[in-house]
């Protein structure tokens, strides 16, 4: 059986987001609750995918990572400002129709 997302939240993700994924069943741990608060880009990147987690982000610097060439578990990626409902729906269908092997490398809009 194929293996689920497990995602992963940039610092500057509401709590909100985190709250309304885990009330849905979702795997998802925050950069703060990671010990990772402060922690430069590249950094949050190995460690979302040294655990295999697919980092959501409104950073763009992430997106200049992946362009790079950088490895990740996967990236999702939501304009600073859209809502929170949006942002949970998105990532509930990204959870849904994907499993962790298909965002491998790949990013995600929302």
């Amino acid at each position: 059986m194929p293996e689920e997302i497990r995602f992963y939240t940039d610092e500057h993700v509401s709590k909100a987001i985190v709250r309304g994924l885990r009330e849905r069943g979702v795997d998802v741990v925050s950069a703060s609750e990671a010990g990772m608060r402060g922690a430069s880009d590249p950094h949050h990147l190995t460690r979302a995918r040294s655990e295999g987690r697919v980092i959501f982000t409104h950073d763009t610097d992430f997106l200049r990572l992946h362009a790079a060439g950088a490895e990740h578990a996967g990236i999702v990626y939501a304009q600073a400002g859209t809502s929170v409902g949006r942002i949970v729906y998105g990532l509930l269908l990204i959870y849904q129709v994907l499993h962790a092997a298909e965002m491998k490398g790949h990013v995600e809009f929302v």
